[in-house]
């Protein structure tokens, strides 16, 4: 029998650190490989983590509700020594003592050192994970107040032993203002005592917690401007109805207007590679995949992004067997954590709910999303050999918000149109 350290998977290319939900295991029980271990939380979706390796839980290094950083160890097991191909091999057990914290007394040094300054500044990194704001929310801490405790995690992130070491200190901080030079050009954001009203009171659940701060960060990040066109979708939906049919019959697939669009908007994005970027600081990041995320509702309310992998790679049937997959895991709450990462550039189908245009908000870390919105039949003036007629043509708008930053008007309107065009100029004579 050996021990074999069970680290914290990778749940995401973006995702860092995870909080434990629940473990399916105590100390003492026996695990088979591929047996469900814990489950965990991400800022994306809840996933269930299988153990690599057979054997009897020794030690859970962690508890519930507690974040936990991507490939620390969290749990010993004794094994036969069998691992799952792949998967990390056992480490000494020395490092269990290193990942789980610093000394309490070491920490209360760096606190006291940190606490002896004249006067206070402000974290660098002013993320708090959802632990922190628990712990904060129990002891009446306020986000200024929280701010201004002294952080030993890498990156200047704020741990569950600062803040608690920090209440052992009387929280001396309390009250503390920081000195820092005032920009008289900077904007203030005013602090107004608005009468919310009365009514109900809905606590909001994890995960739409999690949707409003990824919301307000993107705008806080991204200087989002809304870029607009409409375009004659006609043919493309006469050829969607003439063949849904057959194509059902003979994929045993649905034809929605959905892998349509993801077709479309993969073609535009390979003609215009500086859409599909990430920013980090100064520099950009080209991607190297074209992932496509569609926006999808769950049932709850909730929002959620699947991810259409390479979808320039793919076939028509392909896309529409993996959209169906998506969708459909997505409604049943089935979706894993592969389903919804990787997304390198956004669409959202606004129309599925009657809009007739958006103006989405950036998927972050990506610099532009699409909305399409209702196809509508509309009397349209159009070119004939007989010169200008009316007619009743299939219209729909598209909106294009991008990142100021990296993606100018140019380009911005210059891809929303390649899109509008690749719709327009569909080929109704394509074959099934």
């Amino acid at each position: 029998m050996s021990t074999f350290e069970f680290k914290m998977p990778k749940l995401g290319e973006s995702i860092t650190e995870a909080a434990i939900i629940t473990w399916f295991k105590n100390v003492g029980d026996t695990i088979e490989q591929d047996e469900m271990l814990l489950e965990v939380a991400t800022d994306k979706v809840d996933s269930e983590v299988p153990s690599t390796v057979s054997g009897v839980i020794e030690e859970i290094l962690f508890k519930a509700n507690e974040v936990i950083k991507i490939g620390d160890t969290i749990a010993i097991i004794k094994t036969n020594g069998e691992v799952l191909e792949g998967k990390s091999k056992k480490k000494s057990k020395s490092t269990k003592k290193q990942i789980t914290s610093q000394k309490p007394a070491e920490i209360k040094r760096s606190v006291k050192r940190q606490m002896s300054l004249p006067t206070a500044g402000q974290n660098n990194n002013t993320f708090f994970s959802p632990l922190i704001i628990s712990i904060a929310k129990d002891h009446h801490i306020s986000f200024e107040e929280l701010a201004r405790i002294p952080a030993t995690g890498k990156d200047g992130r704020l741990r569950k032993s600062d803040v608690f070491s920090y209440i052992e200190q009387g929280r001396p901080l309390k009250f503390v203002q920081p000195h820092v030079q005032k920009d008289p050009t900077a904007y203030r954001i005013p602090q107004l005592n608005l009468d919310k009203g009365k009514g109900k009171i809905v606590e909001m659940d994890r995960m739409r917690k999690m949707i409003a701060d990824h919301m307000v960060y993107s705008k806080h990040t991204s200087p989002h401007v809304t870029a607009y066109v409409e375009a004659d979708l006609t043919e493309l939906v006469q050829w969607r109805n003439e063949n849904k049919i057959k194509f059902q019959k003979k994929y045993n697939q649905k034809l929605t207007y959905t892998p349509l669009f993801v077709e479309a908007v993969a073609k535009a994005v390979q003609d215009f590679p500086m859409i599909n970027v990430s920013v980090d600081g100064d520099k950009i990041i080209v991607k190297e995949d074209i992932n496509i995320g569609m926006a999808t509702a769950l049932p709850n309310g909730n929002l959620i992004v699947p991810v259409v992998h390479k979808a320039n790679e793919k076939s028509l049937v392909d896309l529409a067997t993996n959209v169906n997959a998506l969708v459909e895991s997505a409604r049943t709450n089935s979706l894993k954590a592969d389903d919804i990462k990787g997304s390198t550039f956004t669409i959202s189908n606004v129309g599925t709910f009657g809009s007739v245009m958006g103006t989405p908000i950036i998927n972050q870390p990506e610099v532009a999303i699409l909305a399409l919105g209702i196809i509508k039949k509309r009397a349209e003036v159009i070119e004939s050999e007989k010169g200008d007629e009316i007619a009743i043509r299939s219209m729909m708008y598209l909106s294009l918000s991008f990142d100021h930053r990296v993606v100018d008007g140019f380009l911005g309107g210059s891809f929303l149109r390649r899109i509008a065009d690749n719709l327009e100029q569909f080929d109704i004579k394509r074959s099934i």
